[in-house]
């Protein structure tokens, strides 16, 4: 049992280890990398020019692969870009001019297969730093066989032309090492003699004198271009002046005639204000003035029922009473006569038979009786009207109390003058007078009685008293 689990042990670790020695020989490189796999069976490759050649290594652009382990060594070749900078140390030109040049250029391994493999086998040892060493020299020997057929003027005026050759003179022999040129670039020349700077004296005062007349030609213009400028500018100022001095009259006649509008509205509503506050007044005062009389009608009525009523209360203490009396003082008249009359008519004719002598007797009495009795009726008749009047003139004080009595009940009254110099309490007395002078006709229209006349013939009689009396005193 034991035996088993060992042998089982040692079969796991085996299998274990044969798989991280699988896991460890698969490589892997990127898309800026190629794998080279040196070893196994050789290979038949085609060159360029169409021979054939066999080769005992195989090559893989970026991914991965297996390498057989014992039998297989892998290696890899950057296919990424290097940039080589330049510094030629003093190259002489065409015209015999020491100089020196700095320029920089782009290199890289070829992409096509047969560059992978002819730089693989010149650089697969040496990698980036051998790439970049070799490439360096190539193109310093280059720049220098280049600058060395061209003058410093050329040079410095046609630099694209001299990147051109550099490129094309170095081009042969970075293939023969799988390279390539991707670009080149002249950068800077410089010399240690001041031919450079003396070259350039010339133009430099050509140019500055330029510059100078053309400045002044520039001031000059400026000059007039700036007066004429200033010119144009006085002018579109004053026209601008002139037209703001238009608009502020224009804006000046408009708003003036505007705040004429304003203040026309502004009076006019003053105006209306004024004659509407005069109308609420006027109407104010007309309803106080109607309240006023609203309450003086109210009073005026007031005391007419209290007069109605007070007329009403004497014609039911005094004129009925009265009539009352008057009326049994006629009956009782009437009876009496009747009763004489038919005493009388007795007689005659208990004593129609006595004689005619008798007769006359009795009618002579009789008619003595009759107008006796008249008399005594017409004293009872003037009798009643006196005592009727006499009723009357005692009820007037009561019924000028009951007048003036509202008076007495009133709490506050308010007086205001009209304005034409009379008073509220002479109205009130000249009121109650003219209500007082009021009596004998409301007297007269309910009981038919003239008090008027009755005080004017009592007057009347008193006046003729003492004349008749001394007349009566001689009989």
């Amino acid at each position: 049992m034991v035996s088993t689990l060992i042998i089982i042990a040692v079969i796991v670790a085996v299998v274990a280890l044969f798989i991280v020695a699988i896991a460890l020989q698969y490589r892997k490189v990127g898309p800026n990398e190629v794998l080279i796999i040196s070893g196994g069976r050789k290979r038949t490759v085609v060159e360029p020019d169409g021979t054939k050649r066999k080769v005992g290594y195989r090559m893989h652009i970026g991914g991965g692969t297996f390498v057989l382990p014992l039998l297989e060594t892998a290696q890899t070749l950057p296919l990424e870009v290097f940039t080589i900078p330049i510094k030629t140390p003093e190259v002489l030109t065409a015209a015999g001019v020491h100089i020196i040049a700095e320029a920089i250029a782009q290199v890289k391994v070829g992409s096509k297969e047969h560059f992978i493999r002819t730089a693989a086998e010149q650089f697969l040892g040496r990698g980036a730093t051998g790439i970049k060493e070799v490439s360096a020299q190539i193109l310093e020997g280059s720049v220098r066989a280049v600058l060395g057929s061209m003058t410093v003027e050329e040079i410095y005026q046609r630099r694209e032309e001299v990147a051109d050759r550099v490129m094309h003179t170095s081009s042969d022999d970075f293939a023969r090492m799988g390279l390539q040129v991707l670009s080149f670039a002249l950068k800077d020349i410089s010399d240690t003699q001041g031919y450079l700077a003396a070259l350039g004296k010339p133009r430099i005062a050509k140019v500055k004198a330029d510059a100078e007349v053309a400045q002044a030609e520039a001031d000059k213009e400026a000059t007039i271009k700036a007066a004429i400028a200033r010119k144009e500018g006085d002018i579109v100022k004053f026209h601008a002046e002139t037209e703001l001095a238009e608009a502020n009259r224009d804006y000046e006649l408009t708003r003036a005639e505007y705040q004429a509008l304003i203040n026309q509205k502004r009076a006019m509503t003053d105006i209306a204000y004024d004659l509407e506050r005069q109308k609420l007044t006027q109407q104010l005062r007309r309803e106080e003035y109607e309240v006023k009389l609203t309450e003086k009608e109210g009073s005026i009525q007031l005391e007419e029922k209290e007069i109605a009523r007070k007329a009403k209360e004497l014609e039911a203490q005094v004129k009925l009473p009265a009539d009352a009396k008057s009326y049994q003082a006629k009956m009782e008249t009437e009876a009496e006569s009747y009763r004489l009359a038919l005493l009388a008519k007795g007689k005659n004719e208990a004593k129609r038979s006595e004689g005619l002598t008798e007769a006359e007797l009795v009618r002579a009495r009789g008619e003595a009786e009759a107008a006796a009795m008249k008399e005594k009726a017409q004293s009872w008749k003037a009798y009643n009207d006196a005592a009727i009047y006499q009723m009357v003139m005692d009820k007037l004080p009561e019924l000028a109390r009951a007048v003036s009595e509202p008076l007495s009940k009133v709490d506050k009254i308010v007086m205001m003058s009209s304005g034409d110099g009379s008073l509220g309490t002479s109205k009130i007395t000249a009121q109650v007078a003219e209500v007082l002078a009021q009596l004998p006709t409301i007297v007269e229209t309910l009981t038919g009685m003239d008090v008027k006349s009755f005080l004017k013939r009592m007057g009347e009689e008193k006046k003729s008293s003492p004349a008749e009396s001394p007349e009566t005193s001689k009989k």
